[in-house]
């Protein structure tokens, strides 16, 4: 049988070793791109090499196993086209780490040739030239990718060596650490773990549901609503989710088809720009397909939807207009019209986006579009988070659940949590533990309110602060203030401006007709 380099790292730390082996060469934000195939592949040879030995126990040897394989396929899950040259003592991916001349080169030849025996790893694995060169000079030279393939053999990833929840959790680590160094890009594929267990645990999915992430980046916020299930159910048989994804960033959906498999779950994973072309219909062809679940942290503030988009949409998402210059409640909308007659919601949004407009004495899009959930009774709660969680801004974020069939007990009432003071300091990120997960979702599901923390307000109370569904408007903590963007005070300012010279205005009206 052959042997595994082991030593007592954890997996995480083992897994950031691997990864700073080629540190120096690339920023944080790229080498992603490098390590985490290299670290999938490796998944897939050790997981194959265990089906080798479970075949070879009935074959005799590994040597007949690996012969078996190569002629029927579907014996294995992930078939790879490796055999070492000593079948009985060497494993699979002593074939890549014998690499000694032409790294680079082999390794990316390698990776292509694995991805093209299995059609789910097409575009997956494949897309990363390990060669590559940059006005000469190569992108990584073999010394590092020899240093990384080292780095990564230190560990056996099969079967019986890992769960599949633990090495998607380090996996996940991983992907947080490079959003510790990506700055402004980590949101495209990063929302912070604890965010997601908190929308997983209050969206509460049973067996055979269907949950859809129509942002859904490294594809984190599917997974968790499956590993909540798993937890829920402990050891009875049950339908896991159907998970269904698109991305529009393809190096972000090439990860979340990674993250899925390592996880050993399936799922749905599209790529494509889900507000202009939508990939999941109904089976009319012609509208969208509904969702039992939808999560989702699309990006904050997100220009550049012109009202043409929301007035002439072809699967007619967008009932309450044009939301103005801030697509926030556009995505609303989207999710909106992709939940079933009794689905429910979890969004990740800007603060702003439910407050925004609130006082203004002039028309405002966005303020008409939340006016418009509200007065459908269609918003069920708002969960106000600690600041600087994120890793593309230190601001505190919300996250608003939607539901379409609201109980008799919620209806015309909204849920509001406060929980900007629940979080542990951390460097460069806060963080939420698992005590404040804990009180947070069981507040929540089981509506309590809590002085200072949670509270009921009416559909009366939402129309006489004018339309502002912000739990920091109406639960007041000591020292915390409600935020609010510099673009925000800009925009306040002069809606002032405009009241000020308005009333300017009026006063000289009223002066000129008593004579002065």
């Amino acid at each position: 049988m052959p042997k595994e380099i082991q030593n007592n790292k954890s997996l995480e730390q083992w897994i950031w070793d691997a990864a700073c082996a080629i540190r120096g060469a690339k920023d944080a934000g790229k080498f992603k791109d490098y390590i985490l195939p290299l670290i999938f592949v490796k998944r897939l040879c050790d997981v194959f090499d265990d089906e080798v030995n479970k075949i070879a126990k009935s074959v005799g040897s590994r040597t007949e196993a690996f012969k078996r394989i190569g002629v029927q396929r579907d014996r294995v899950r992930f078939f790879i086209p490796l055999v070492p040259k000593d079948p009985e003592n060497e494993d699979t991916w002593s074939v890549i780490r014998s690499f000694s001349s032409n790294i680079g080169e082999n390794l990316t030849k390698t990776i292509r040739e694995i991805a093209s025996h299995n059609p789910l790893l097409d575009g997956v694995i494949d897309t990363i030239d390990y060669n590559a060169t940059t006005r000469g000079q190569r992108e990584i030279d073999d010394d590092r990718l020899s240093n990384l393939i080292e780095a990564i053999s230190q560990k056996r990833l099969g079967l019986n060596d890992v769960e599949p929840d633990i090495i998607g959790r380090s996996y996940e680590y991983l992907i947080r650490k490079f959003a510790e160094g990506s700055g402004q890009s980590a949101g495209e594929f990063y929302t912070p773990r604890e965010v997601g267990m908190i929308m997983a645990y209050i969206m509460n999915a049973e067996p055979g549901m269907e949950v859809y992430d129509p942002t859904c980046g490294s594809a984190g916020l599917l997974i968790k609503n499956e590993l909540v299930l798993k937890e829920k159910m402990g050891n009875k048989v049950f339908a896991p989710l159907r998970l269904y994804g698109q991305e529009s960033m393809t190096p972000s959906w090439a990860m979340a088809k990674m993250n899925m498999i390592i996880h050993d779950m399936e799922g749905d994973i599209e790529l494509g720009d889900t507000f202009n072309n939508p990939k999941f219909k109904d089976a009319s062809g012609h509208g969208i397909k509904k969702f039992d679940r939808i999560v989702a942290n699309p990006m904050w503030n997100q220009p550049g939807f012109n009202e043409e988009i929301y007035n002439n949409d072809t699967y007619n998402r967008f009932p309450a207009g044009n939301p103005g210059g801030k697509a926030d409640w556009g995505w609303a909308q989207h999710i909106f019209s992709s939940l079933k007659d009794n689905g429910r919601a979890a969004i990740v949004l800007d603060t702003g986006a439910a407050s925004r407009g609130s006082g203004n004495a002039n028309t405002n899009k966005e303020k008409d579009v939340r006016k418009w959930f509200i007065e459908h009774d269609y918003i069920e709660g708002v969960l106000y988070l600690p600041e600087n969680l994120f890793y593309n801004t230190t601001a505190p974020g919300i996250i608003i659940f939607l539901n379409k069939n609201k109980p008799k007990e919620l209806k015309e009432r909204i849920f509001l949590i406060n929980a900007s003071h629940e979080f542990i300091k951390g460097d460069p990120k806060n963080y939420i533990n698992d005590e404040q997960v804990k009180k947070i979702v069981d507040t929540y599901n089981n509506k309590k309110e809590i002085e200072n923390f949670s509270i009921f307000i009416g559909k009366k109370d939402v129309e006489k602060d004018d339309y502002n569904i912000s739990p920091s408007r109406y639960i007041h903590l000591g020292g915390v203030e409600e935020y609010v963007s510099v673009e925000d005070i800009l925009i306040e300012l002069k809606d002032v401006e405009v009241k000020a010279e308005e009333a300017d205005k009026n006063l000289k009206k009223v002066l000129k007709e008593l004579g002065f």
